[in-house]
């Protein structure tokens, strides 16, 4: 006779909800749960390790007496409703997880190149003028508003500013997966990115699965939490006005950076319908049309009832956009996307300290994501390193 397992139904709940999957979807893979959950049965050995593989919680929780808690390791500023998130996914959790080992990492492997702290960690104050602060930020990472201007997309304004803020010693990863499992995709609803700030090796993680004019907003914005010194998770909801007063000074921070008010009131034409003003203003500073809503509510050009009418239209139509664009996309090429997931800089690092005897391979592969020996090699050489 097949043994079965005492498992508290509770925990089977909290594993449920903590995982973010479709209940339709687990019942039927696990036909009982229901009855689990009313103490009608109990699974085997073999069930609750499949349940726990599945809802990616590690087994031994289920034997606890009480669901345990798992608190972020950062500040959490993301609001629904107003209220708190309270349950981080475990594919939120094992992300900023992964890029604590990799900041960790890095910055023991900076220290010992000697490098100095980056003087603009914490050197700003949420009671900072947002222009004088975005003008600080745009003369560091040097983000020239008319070379952004003459660049082809935004995707190529996002790989600019990527560059600039790597090459100002931000490690900036961006990612829709966690780690390497093209299984596990981020849910843009959940987060859009986050701050770990450190002198020596700030992160910044932009959520991959968000379209790329987000992505411009979320690096601005996570900036700006570098620039005051707080790690924090941005906000999952775009159409939620922050409450907390840090959330909201970043927020508007990251829209005078890419786009300056003073500009936008010199190029707003009053008479010009709104829809096209905003998405030519959107194509002049290569930021997507939210922001440039924004920007116009900035100038006094909107009043809040047609602004947030606008806004939830133009979000409407953006996601079914990026809907149709991801079910199109074929991927792209993999060392491209793998030095994007960890950071170029990153990856340097780590294959330079691997070719010299300090970091063993296996870290190499676990921290950047891979297995081949082959593979490491070819990204060293279209890093600019040889192996």
């Amino acid at each position: 006779m097949t043994a079965r397992v005492p498992v508290r139904p509770e925990l089977l709940r909290w594993a449920r909800d903590r995982s973010r999957i479709a209940p339709e979807r687990l019942e039927k893979r696990f036909p009982h749960l229901r009855a689990w959950e009313r103490q009608e049965g109990r699974p085997t050995l073999r069930q609750l390790e499949g349940f726990a593989k599945a809802t990616r919680t590690p087994i031994g929780f289920l034997f606890l007496t009480a669901p345990p808690e798992q608190p972020l390791p950062i500040p959490d500023f993301r609001t629904i409703a107003d209220q708190p998130i309270a349950r981080p996914s475990p594919d939120l959790l094992d992300t900023l997880y992964l890029c604590q080992e990799r900041q960790a990492w890095y910055r023991e492997y900076a220290l010992a190149e000697g490098e100095a702290p980056l003087p603009f960690v914490g050197s700003g104050s949420a009671s900072e003028d947002v222009e004088t602060a975005a003008s600080r930020i745009r003369r560091i990472l040097r983000l020239d508003m008319e070379e952004r201007r003459n660049l082809k997309s935004g995707t190529d304004a996002l790989g600019l500013f990527v560059e600039r803020a790597t090459d100002a010693g931000v490690l900036v990863m961006a990612s829709g997966i966690v780690g390497s499992n093209t299984r596990r995709k981020l849910d843009v609803a959940e987060f859009r990115g986050f701050a770990l700030v450190d002198e020596i090796a700030p992160l910044v993680f932009l959520n991959g699965a968000d379209a790329k004019a987000g992505q411009m907003f979320t690096l601005a914005h996570e900036l700006a939490h570098i620039w005051l010194g707080e790690s924090a998770l941005s906000d999952g909801d775009g159409r939620t006005v922050p409450e907390h007063h840090v959330e909201g000074y970043c927020n508007r921070v990251a829209a005078e950076v890419l786009a300056p008010l003073a500009i936008v009131r010199s190029e707003f034409n009053p008479e010009a319908p709104l829809t096209d003003e905003a998405s030519r203003l959107a194509r002049h500073f290569k930021v997507s049309s939210l922001v440039a809503l924004r920007r116009l509510r900035d100038l006094g050009a909107l009043d809040a009832e047609t602004y947030w009418d606008a806004y939830d239209r133009e979000l409407d139509r953006l996601r079914s956009l990026e809907g149709r664009r991801q079910s199109a996309s074929s991927g792209g090429n993999f060392y491209r996307t793998t030095s994007a997931r960890v950071s170029p800089r990153f990856a340097r690092a780590v294959i330079v300290a691997t070719l010299e005897g300090r970091s063993p391979f296996t870290d190499a592969f676990r921290l950047l994501g891979f297995r081949k020996m082959a593979t490491f090699r070819e990204l060293g050489r279209r890093l600019g390193v040889d192996a």
